[in-house]
């Protein structure tokens, strides 16, 4: 779109959506600082910002789930003119045409993808739903959007990206004319992802309007028309996506140049785990692993690709000792494993950095202090003459602050006052600090900015450079082609063997995600150990 187009007056036809002056504040917290953002008929808006700064808060005001302390939302009617739309109230949202995807689905895994798109749409006393006008409405919306998607199969039959589809036509069939997408290809594999940017442009192109609320920035310059960029609760700027590129809208975000990650090669050392015919049966294959075989080096970050809901939970409890095999062998340092717990893996030099970073990561109630010494409080270092020495717990914990920028107002703080970035940068200072001898690292930059993605980056090819194996779990595939030495492949509880990063791209790795592809017996690398060869 051009830029005329953008820098229409409040009154032009085009425009659909106005925040004016928006604050909001949370105690001594300044949320969101006097923001103003317009969104026009038919453009695609890249809403970005550092975790933290405000864009959650923005849209939750935009849907009336919070009230602005200032400001206003208008919005244009749908026959003409402009009017106010009534703060803290999401069915006036809704009636005005805004539609929200939420990045974790909100649909019954029972329920047809009929039914669930219907629900709530027609009235609690009608005795007989109108299944043959609500088909109609839904196969136009299909053969004009592209969203194809099978309307009578239970949602749980669904693969990932056509439960996406079923969210983006329910909103559809609320005759939506903006749509908010939280970070939409999360959960995609990279065709599932280019789909779903040709069916928002086809979108686009008839008029709707999105706003996207994203951190892949290669993403955000193949989608977006416009992109403004939040910090620190202020809106600091905005920029056409023609005249962008990934370290311009990075220095906006963080207000600094951002260092790219690097990865030096170098031969890996010995085994330091090694799974032989692992099997965990639990019925499906969220929870599932089949004759899982894969060796993690010293020196080395091994990844681990797949679509989410394939395995990972099962394979990254098993490497943390939280789950034990039904069948298969691990072993630590050539030893076989026969107890499996947490605090034996953890003996054996095992640090895991968990996938919920809120859930398992760290206790919300508790201070940052605690929660950096939580796993160690048995440790001499913390005890003195039969109790914790709190004075050492805080010692550690200052440095901690100052070497891993944890922003927070001090080791006395409570852990859920911090942003996902700082209790993720908090989570590394509690396992990289001990120098452990194998890092799980699960999906260790979901949903941070790309300045805590760097810094995550960072820290893992130090822990590598170092001598440290890490295993790296995530759906991010940028993530895993920059930092990884080799790659494997998660579906349906399947694991693939191990590809050399230089001898794989994104589509390849995108069709093995998706289960429609296997390696070759040629991509399977062939990688010395300091002791031996082996082939994985």
């Amino acid at each position: 779109m051009s830029s005329a187009a953008h820098s229409s007056h409040e009154t032009s036809p085009d425009l659909l959506l106005e925040l004016a002056g928006i604050t909001k504040k949370f105690g001594p917290l300044i949320a969101n600082d006097a923001i103003d953002l317009k969104v026009h008929k038919g453009e695609i808006v890249a809403l970005l910002g550092e975790n933290g700064a405000g864009k959650t808060t923005l849209m939750n005001i935009l849907f009336g789930h919070y009230v602005a302390d200032e400001g206003q939302v208008t919005v244009a009617n749908r026959d003409g003119g402009i009017s106010a739309l009534e703060p803290g109230a999401p069915q006036a949202a809704l009636d005005a045409g805004i539609g929200m995807v939420h990045q974790h689905f909100t649909l019954a895994e029972n329920l047809s993808g009929l039914d669930n798109i219907v629900l709530g749409t027609e009235p609690i006393f009608r005795l007989k739903r109108d299944r043959t006008k609500a088909r109609a409405k839904l196969d136009q919306l299909m053969s004009g959007s592209g969203l194809n998607v099978d309307l009578d199969q239970p949602v749980h039959k669904l693969t990932v990206g056509e439960k996406q589809r079923v969210e983006i036509l329910k909103a559809l069939y609320r005759d939506a004319r903006l749509l908010v997408l939280d970070e939409p290809t999360a959960v995609l594999t990279p065709q599932e992802a280019d789909s779903l940017f040709a069916t928002l442009r086809q979108l686009a192109a008839t008029g709707l309007s999105v706003i996207i609320i994203a951190h892949k920035l290669a993403e955000v310059l193949a989608v977006s028309h416009r992109i403004a960029v939040l910090r620190g609760g202020k809106k600091v700027g905005e920029m056409q996506t023609s005249d962008a590129d990934h370290r311009s809208i990075a220095e906006m975000m963080v207000g600094r140049e951002v260092p790219a990650s690097r990865r030096t090669e170098r031969a890996p050392g010995a085994p330091v785990l090694h799974l032989s015919g692992v099997t965990i049966d639990r019925g499906d294959d969220r929870r599932s692993l089949h004759g899982v075989s894969l060796t993690a080096h010293e020196g080395e970050i091994l990844g681990i690709a797949g679509v989410s809901g394939n395995g990972q939970a099962a394979l990254a409890q098993l490497i943390a000792g939280l789950s034990k095999p039904d069948h298969g062998s691990v072993e630590i340092f050539g030893d076989v494993i026969t107890r499996f717990d947490a605090h034996t893996f953890a003996q054996n030099g095992i640090a895991r950095i968990p996938e919920d970073r809120h859930h398992d990561g760290m206790v919300g109630s508790m201070t940052v202090a605690e929660n950096i010494a939580i796993e160690d409080v048995r440790s001499k270092e913390y005890q003195k003459f039969g109790f914790l020495d709190f004075a050492a717990i805080r010692k550690r914990a200052e440095h901690a602050i100052k070497d891993y920028d944890v922003r927070c107002p001090g080791p006395d703080a409570q852990a859920r006052l911090l942003s996902g970035g700082n209790i993720q940068k908090l989570i590394l200072a509690r396992v990289l600090e001990k120098s452990p001898k194998l890092i799980l690292a699960n999906q260790p930059s979901r949903g941070l900015d790309v300045g805590a993605q760097s810094e995550v980056h960072r820290r893992l090819l130090e822990a590598r450079e170092n001598g440290a194996a890490v295993i790296l779990i995530s759906e991010d595939l940028d993530e895993l082609l920059t930092i990884s030495d080799q790659i494997c492949v998660i579906h349906a509880g399947h694991v693939s063997s191990a590809i050399a990063t230089a001898a794989i791209d994104r589509s390849e790795l995108g069709l093995m995600m998706a289960g429609q592809s296997k390696i070759d017996a040629q991509h399977a690398a062939t990688i010395p150990t300091a002791d031996q060869g082996e082939t994985r």
